[in-house]
């Protein structure tokens, strides 16, 4: 199980890092396109602060608080490797910590995370909302590893 939690792990980050590299270089930040016979939007979005834009304008803070929490969550992760069982906890750490990586790497490197993909529903406040693979991952990473710590 360790190593096909270490393969989900880098495969989001280097996944999501190759999709964020051709959504940089080949959108336009003003253009949209429908995938998926338009049950997905493309957009390019450059996000300066932590879900939903939150702070901002404290970039150098957001980018210490999300290096942080993934120095911390790669130590849980590690220390769970030792153990034996609980495999719905790695697997859940393994998607949290690939996003993690993908999105903390894009906060220190370009100094905002790269978004690239949303809904086209009809609430406006939640079509506007940009996300990337990684913000999935993390999202299904920590159900699942709450659910592995019960």
């Amino acid at each position: 199980m360790t190593v096909v939690c270490l393969v989900i792990l880098a495969g989001i980050f280097w996944g999501d890092f190759f999709l964020k590299n051709y959504i940089e270089s080949h959108v336009d930040e003003r253009e949209e396109r429908e995938i998926c016979r338009g049950e997905f939007l493309i957009r390019k979005h450059h996000n300066k602060g932590m879900m939903l834009n939150a702070g901002q304008k404290r970039r150098r803070l957001v980018a210490v608080v999300s290096l942080a929490f993934t120095l911390i969550l790669t130590v849980v992760f590690i220390v769970s490797l030792g153990h034996r069982g609980n495999n719905l906890l790695r697997l859940g750490l393994s998607l949290l910590l690939g996003g993690a990586f993908s999105n903390t790497y894009d906060r220190l490197r370009r100094g905002y995370v790269v978004d690239y993909v949303s809904f086209p529903v009809k609430w406006q406040a939640f079509r506007k909302i940009v996300f990337n693979c990684s913000d999935f991952c993390i999202i299904i990473g920590a159900l699942l590893s709450a659910l592995g710590m019960l």
